[in-house]
């Protein structure tokens, strides 16, 4: 297939996904992959490759060929055989699936240590998500500029949201005050929180996304690897082989 009707193709998905406000059902955890598959195909891109086949993908991922195909399969055959993965095309539909050309406005909630170190990575803008401001329970940091972007006292939160389109807040305020901060900004209209600080959040109703981020569960997960193969190698280092004994 000429890369002009693969281009075509990935107009027609992004237009129809504009026209009918639907994408297709994927399982979450081919979901939770998808991001995944976005920074390698975007890595893809920046060194110049146009085409990949599955097991070229898998030897860079670290995922059977099987694996991706499947995948990749559950919203649409991308894959040609004897030509493989078109780079330019397969990033597009991606992109376009998990909503990097969406258009969706952010806030910061709590400007401390965790919400300036985010507010100055370039993370969100390379996913098409725009940081509109930062809020704060402090009255003395309102005014200050972080990275271009202003802190607003936490209080003016309603009129802010209530002046401009907010979809995502990314909480990274104290622990205690996420459950009261999280109501005021689902009245508010907002349709996902992104949650830093390790309180469970779980909202039964079908017009908020919740996504918990747990920084010390990861750092657990480290800790065990690391441990266990520690003693894989103390273990391996006891064994003394049956000609030496």
């Amino acid at each position: 297939m000429a890369y002009e009707e693969l281009e075509k193709q990935a107009n027609e998905l992004r237009e129809g996904y504009k026209e009918h406000g639907t994408k297709p059902y994927i399982s979450p955890a081919v979901v939770r992959r998808l991001p995944r598959y976005y920074r390698y195909l975007r890595e893809l891109l920046t060194q110049g490759i146009t085409r990949i086949s599955s097991s070229e993908l898998s030897a860079r991922m670290n995922v059977t060929a099987s694996q991706i195909r499947q995948d990749l399969n559950c919203f649409g055959g991308f894959g040609q055989q004897g030509y493989g993965y078109n780079v330019h095309y397969l990033f597009t539909c991606i992109s376009e699936i998990l909503g990097v050309g969406a258009g969706f406005h952010a806030i910061i909630i709590g400007a401390g240590d965790l919400g300036r170190a985010l507010v100055h990575l370039s993370m969100f803008e390379k996913r098409g998500v725009d940081i509109l401001g930062m809020f704060d329970a402090d009255p003395g940091m309102a005014g200050i500029e972080i990275a271009g972007v202003t802190i607003y006292p936490l209080h003016e939160l309603e009129q802010f949201c209530a002046q401009n389109q907010v979809d995502i807040a990314v909480l990274t305020l104290p622990k205690e005050d996420v459950p009261a901060v999280a109501e005021r900004l689902v009245k508010c209209g907002v349709k996902g929180l992104w949650n830093y600080m390790g309180v469970e959040l779980d909202y039964s109703r079908d017009d908020i996304v919740i996504e918990n981020v747990h920084l010390g569960d990861s750092l657990m997960i480290l800790n065990y690897e690391i441990c266990r193969k520690m003693q894989e190698k103390h273990k391996a280092g006891q064994e003394v082989p049956e000609d030496e004994e």
